[in-house]
């Protein structure tokens, strides 16, 4: 089948995901700065954080699919493996947000974020299997050395989050440096597959 179906489905996933988080958003009683501080202050950084993640997945899967002429049933399951990862993040993130950066949500915030790194890992090599030895993913992939980093430092930061300082608060901080670092990483943008199209021509 042509990719528009899977394409479609991913992107209204994906808003519903990113409405589901801001509806978990609380409203400030009074109507200082200091009540929206103290009511949501959390809430808004761990809200900007995942949907920072959720916007760097829809914008690689939109490039992704530029690639992608036909999909099978193989790449349509890993492509709800990935999106069931990312459906997750709504809960995770509510989970930090109340428990205020307590050590287990935030390792469950980690493994959750590694999970859907390796969603997207099996996606590309599903995609990469279907397409053949002559595959422009696996040509503009090349080395991939940010997609090769990010799970590393997300395990990282879930091994400072459980080891270092399990007393207080220092590997907790850690973890989600190593989560941010990721993010501000990413958003730079990645002209890989925009140079495979100008080569490789996009799908008809």
């Amino acid at each position: 089948m042509r990719t528009s179906r899977l394409e479609a489905f991913s992107d209204g996933v994906l808003a519903i995901i990113i409405t589901i988080m801001v509806l978990e958003l609380r409203v400030p009683e009074g109507h200082d700065l200091s009540d929206l501080f103290h009511t949501s202050g959390v809430g808004l950084l761990t809200y900007l954080l995942s949907f920072v993640y959720v916007g760097i997945y829809w914008n690689n899967h939109h490039h992704l699919f530029h690639l992608v002429e036909k999909v099978s049933g193989n790449v349509l399951w890993a492509n709800l493996g990935l999106l069931f990862c990312l459906s997750l993040i709504p809960f995770t993130t509510t989970w930090v947000d109340e428990s205020r950066f307590e050590q287990t949500p935030v390792v469950v915030y980690g493994l959750n974020l590694f999970s859907a790194a390796v969603a997207y890992y099996v996606l590309q090599r599903v995609i990469i299997r279907q397409q053949g030895p002559n595959s422009p993913l696996r040509d503009a992939l090349g080395l991939d050395l940010k997609g090769k980093l990010s799970p590393a430092l997300l395990i990282a930061g879930i091994l400072s989050a459980l080891t270092i300082d399990r007393d207080g608060r220092v590997g907790v901080w850690i973890a989600l440096a190593c989560y941010v670092a990721i993010a501000i990483m990413w958003i730079v943008p990645d002209r890989r597959i925009d140079r495979a199209i100008r080569e490789h021509g996009a799908p008809a």
